[in-house]
C-alpha cells in the first residue's frame, strides 16, 4: 500500500499566529479563559487546557482577568461587552476574518443588505453577522434566498467555504440581475482554504482512499472531505489515528492524506505513521 500526502494541509498561518499569541498571553497573564474553542481541533483544545487555557461557551462564564478572542473573531458587541467587564482581551482573530469583518462592516455602514454564504451558528458566521448590524443573512444554499432580493445587495462568504460553490451560489444570485439595481460581491475566503482544497482533488484523482484528518467542527476540514467525494473516491474523515480500521484497506493500494487548517503536525503525522505500518515491511508509504 502506497501513501501520499497532500502537498499543502495542516495548520494555516492564522492557526498558527492564534497559538504563537496564546501561549505568549499565558506566559504574561498565567491562566485564562478563551471564548469558545481557539480552533476547532480537540487535540489541541486538550493541550492548551494543559497549560492553564480553560473553554468558556459564554461571557457568563468568564472569571479570568484576561479572555481570548478565538481565530474565528467575535461581532463587535461582545467585545463591548468584555471591555465593560474590565476583562484583558487577547485577540487572535485570525487577519483573513478581520478582513470579512470589516467588509461586512462597510457594506452595512453603506446600507447594503448583505447575504453570507456560510454555516448559520458557525462562531465566525455569528461574528460576521454583528459586524453587519442587523443588515445581514446566513445562507447555505442558493435554494434558501428570498423569492423578492434586496436591491442594494452585498455578497461575501465565510472564509473556509469552498470557493467552486461559491462560485455557482453567486452565479445563481446574478441571474436575478434584472431585479438588483446594485450588487456587490467580494471574495472573502482565505487563500489558505483554497490551496488546501486545490491539492486534496489534485491527490483525489491519483489515490483510491482518502483519509481526512481535522476536527468534527472544523468547517474547512469537512470541505476538503467533501472535495474528495466529490471525485467519487472513497472518504473517512478522522480526529485522530486510532479511529483508522483495517478493514478500510482492502484491495486498496493508494491511500491519500490531507488535513484541516487547525490538525497539528504530529497527529497528521501519527495518522501517516499508522498507515505506514499498515502497509508492512518493505511496501512503499
Amino acid at each position: 500500500m502506497q501513501i501520499k500526502r497532500a502537498s499543502e494541509m495542516g495548520f494555516c498561518f492564522g492557526v498558527r499566529r492564534a497559538l504563537d499569541l496564546v501561549w505568549k498571553a499565558v506566559a504574561e497573564h498565567g491562566k485564562l479563559q478563551s471564548l469558545g474553542a481557539i480552533v476547532h481541533n480537540q487535540k489541541v483544545v486538550d493541550d492548551l487546557a494543559r497549560i492553564g487555557v480553560v473553554v468558556a461557551d459564554n461571557l457568563d462564564q468568564i472569571s479570568s482577568r484576561a479572555v481570548v478572542i478565538t481565530s474565528h473573531g467575535v461581532g463587535p458587541s461582545v467585545t463591548e461587552q468584555m471591555q465593560n467587564k474590565g476583562l484583558q482581551i487577547v485577540d487572535t482573530t485570525c487577519p483573513h476574518v478581520k478582513k470579512a469583518q470589516n467588509i461586512a462592516k462597510k457594506l452595512a455602514d453603506d446600507d447594503y443588505a448583505i447575504i453570507i454564504f456560510g454555516e448559520a451558528g458557525h462562531p465566525e458566521v455569528r461574528g460576521l453577522l454583528g459586524w453587519a448590524g442587523g443588515k445581514g443573512k446566513v445562507v447555505a444554499d442558493a435554494s434558501e434566498l428570498p423569492e423578492d432580493l434586496p436591491n442594494r445587495l452585498g455578497i461575501m462568504s465565510q472564509t473556509t467555504q469552498s470557493p467552486g460553490n461559491y462560485a455557482d451560489f453567486v452565479r445563481q444570485i446574478a441571474a436575478k440581475l434584472p431585479d438588483i439595481a446594485e450588487l456587490r460581491v467580494f471574495s472573502t475566503i482565505c487563500e489558505a482554504t483554497s490551496n488546501r482544497l486545490d491539492a486534496a482533488l489534485d491527490l483525489a484523482r491519483v489515490v483510491d482512499l482518502m483519509i481526512v484528518v481535522g476536527g468534527s467542527t472544523s468547517s474547512n476540514t469537512k470541505r476538503l472531505a467533501e472535495a474528495s467525494i466529490s471525485e467519487g473516491i472513497t472518504t473517512y474523515h478522522i480526529q485522530k489515528a486510532d479511529e483508522i480500521e483495517d478493514c478500510w484497506f482492502d484491495d486498496r493500494s493508494i491511500v491519500g492524506v490531507t488535513a484541516g487548517a487547525s490538525t497539528p503536525d504530529n497527529v497528521i503525522d501519527a495518522v501517516v505513521d499508522k498507515l505506514t505500518d499498515m502497509a508492512g515491511p518493505g511496501k512503499p508509504a
